[in-house]
């Protein structure tokens, strides 16, 4: 399914509008993490504004698609997306990490409706939507399973386990999509525990590989309808992402992994983001 420029650019408005979200919820909660959930804004406005099957105002639509957050500490941009789709008022962003909040520092399932589990360990989240996806065949449900994973995180065995399982069991309604932005909270992915060869890892584990611009909401879109279309084995989409994506400054800096900006930081950022909509727009004018 080819999209139209009208999509995508309205896609493309939703990512900014998320990445601004992130900001300022990240100044007002006064911590955590940057880097990850403006690199996946892109992702996520994709998912939530084309992708997926979903009610905002039936969030527990025994039809929808299941959405899995492995790496739970870029929630922010989660929330955002929620958000601005319509879960819940842009406005209780600003409660981000506060006391009695629905918006914890990491999803918590029964706090907020639409989310799908609570995370927090890193290398579980593959695991969890194996299983419901194992489920949906066995009780011949039609809905899909996604799972949103950090490269840094299969530094954790739990992940190969369960990408050798999910192999094994030929999950066709299982698409992983891995944040391929190279860095982790110590520094490079490489330098730290290198990954590559990373897609002939998945491939060797039964699984259809597909790798794409994490900023280019059309091969976005694409790999989803394509993983859709693979019914012998699960889907990994390998994002290759710039962390921080949107803001100059931080872009590509491991060490913006989890700092949140401060009050200062956030007004030339958000100035930084105002400018990026101006352009999404005249360019597809």
């Amino acid at each position: 399914m080819s999209l139209s420029d009208t999509e995508i650019r309205t896609i493309e408005q939703h990512a900014n509008d998320i990445r601004t979200t992130i900001i300022s919820m990240l100044v007002a909660a006064g911590s955590g993490h940057t880097a990850g959930p403006l690199g996946m804004a892109d992702i996520f406005a994709a998912l939530y504004f084309y992708i997926l099957k979903h009610d905002p105002q039936n969030p527990d639509w025994s039809e929808r698609d299941r959405l899995i957050l492995s790496n739970g500490h870029i929630v922010p941009v989660r929330y955002a997306a929620m958000a601005h789709a319509g879960y819940f008022p842009v406005e209780e962003c600003l409660t981000l990490r506060k006391f009695g909040s629905r918006l914890q520092g990491h999803p918590e399932r029964e706090r907020l409706p639409g989310l799908e589990t609570t995370s927090g360990p890193l290398g579980s989240g593959l695991s969890q939507a194996a299983a419901f996806a194992y489920t949906a065949i066995m009780n011949d449900e039609r809905h899909h399973v996604y799972c949103a994973l950090s490269d840094g995180e299969h530094d954790a065995g739990n992940i190969w386990e369960a990408a050798l399982w999910a192999g094994k069991n030929k999950l066709r309604n299982l698409t992983a999509i891995i944040d391929r932005n190279n860095i982790q909270i110590d520094g490079y992915t490489e330098d730290i525990m290198p990954l590559e060869p990373f897609a002939d890892k998945y491939r060797a584990f039964g699984w259809h590989v597909l790798e794409v611009d994490g900023h280019n909401i059309a091969q976005i879109v694409s790999a989803c309808e394509e993983a859709k279309a693979i019914y012998e084995k699960p889907t990994v989409i390998i994002a290759h992402t710039i962390p921080g994506k949107g803001i100059h400054e931080i872009e590509r800096d491991y060490r913006w992994h989890g700092k949140p900006p401060s009050k200062e930081e956030s007004v030339a950022f958000l100035n930084e983001l105002r400018t990026m909509q101006g352009k999404i727009v005249s360019e597809h004018q």
